[in-house]
């Protein structure tokens, strides 16, 4: 499944929970999982599914953490190499 990669980066544990339950609540994704980045608590959510799917997952992500003052970016990788 899946023809996208699409990553959050947010601070917090919290605010990747945030993101990663109205990414998943948006669009028809799986989520690969959850990483901590560095020990600044910075946190990376990455979802797989359609390119279209991807992207609204992303954005959704990205709005909420936004309210939670902890987003830093959102990036889709349409059709990977891998």
């Amino acid at each position: 499944m899946g023809n996208a990669i699409g990553l959050i980066e947010t601070v917090g544990l919290g605010a990747a929970i945030a993101a990663a339950d109205a990414g998943l609540k948006t669009a028809a994704v799986s989520i690969i999982g959850f990483e901590r980045t560095n020990g600044a608590g910075m946190m990376v959510v990455k979802f797989r599914g359609d390119v279209a799917a991807v992207q609204a997952a992303v954005e959704a992500g990205v709005y909420a953490a936004e309210k939670l003052s902890a987003s830093v970016m959102g990036h889709v990788i349409p059709r990977p190499a891998i």
